[in-house]
């Protein structure tokens, strides 16, 4: 088995990567990873036996391509502008014309194709379910992701591969496992972490507008099992007929979900226990919108939706929203120790 992973010193695909060296049948893999750094290359090379670490960037098409057309399976955990799924795409094509047989590839997309534009001011009712294709169909084409999610199922249409695309919500928690430990992996993730450094910043926890917009929520390590789930699975000789890839094949990442508020206090709690600010978060001034977020921001966003398809499948995350809440005091440790 023949794999490809893009994304590997980074906070899903190391936690992904974690997983596939301790798989039960890793013995039967020959993984092969992308890393910019020449040192980083060789300390994966040393490090762990099946695989290969190749020094490049994702800018780096015709490498992309090359090495997609090598493999079985392709894991994209890279953020990805259009032109890197699509020489993805060509090399798997290339595979297909040669092999006869249709690779798969397991793509990193988010639950930010489903934000709206609230700005933290109010609530959404909308519930997007994973199981329910013509709902999500009817997302514009210049929503966040939206345009490489629709290639992918594009050219799962034309045979020559199988996409699932992976959608996580907010994740948290800090990733662990021998890529940590070796130095090799970012450990952390993004929105809740870059809440906590702003919040700091201004000696008081912060909230887009009044925090009212809702975001799912899941672990860093439901997230890594949903993909190696998806993954034992498109090995199987037989799988279930819920599984699905292509126009169906989208998969929310979410154990349950918050308001901005809550996170907000949560940071504010925190900080004002060490005599910053209060206990109750306040809105972020127009002018530290303009200074934190001058490209503008989703976290005011609502994002909401239900990992149906997911759970159809056998995946079974253990970590929910008060789990999240109570990683924040680890999370403002962390920024402060930094």
């Amino acid at each position: 088995m023949r794999i490809f992973l893009t994304g590997a010193t980074g906070y899903i695909g190391g936690s992904v990567l974690a997983r596939l060296l301790d798989h039960p049948r890793q013995r039967t893999f020959e993984i092969t990873v992308l890393v910019r750094s020449s040192e980083k290359a060789a300390l994966f090379n040393r490090t762990f036996g099946n695989l290969t670490a190749v020094v490049g960037s994702t800018s780096d098409l015709g490498l992309l391509e090359e090495l997609s057309a090598d493999a079985d399976v392709v894991f994209a955990c890279t953020r990805m502008i259009f032109s890197l799924p699509k020489a993805i795409l060509r090399g798997m094509q290339d595979r297909h014309s040669n092999t006869g047989v249709a690779p798969a590839l397991i793509h990193t997309s988010g639950t930010g194709v489903l934000s709206d534009d609230a700005n933290g001011m109010y609530s959404s009712s909308t519930i997007y379910s994973d199981l329910n294709i013509p709902q999500l169909e009817t997302l514009p084409p210049d929503q966040p992701h939206r345009d490489v999610d629709l290639a992918l199922v594009e050219a799962d249409s034309q045979g020559y591969v199988k996409t699932y695309i992976v959608l996580p919500a907010t994740i948290y928690g800090f990733a662990s496992g021998p890529l940590v430990k070796a130095g090799l992996q970012n450990h952390r993730s993004q929105q809740i972490p870059r809440l906590v450094n702003l919040s700091l910043k201004r000696g008081q926890g912060g909230v887009i507008g009044k925090g009212n917009n809702w975001w799912g929520n899941v672990h860093i390590d439901d997230v890594a099992s949903l993909y190696v789930r998806i993954f034992d699975l498109v090995t199987e000789k037989s799988p279930p007929r819920d599984f699905a890839h292509g126009r169906a094949g989208f998969y929310f990442v979410e154990n349950g979900e918050h308001q901005l508020s809550q996170v907000g206090d949560a940071i504010a709690t925190v900080l004002s226990g060490i005599g910053k600010g209060t206990s109750s978060a306040t809105s972020f001034s127009d002018q530290e919108m303009r200074l934190y977020f001058p490209s503008g921001t989703s976290l005011g966003a609502n994002s909401r939706c239900r990992a149906e398809r997911g759970a159809k499948i056998g995946w079974r995350p253990t970590l929910k929203t008060r789990d999240m809440l109570h990683s924040i005091k680890a999370e403002v440790e962390a920024s402060l120790s930094q």
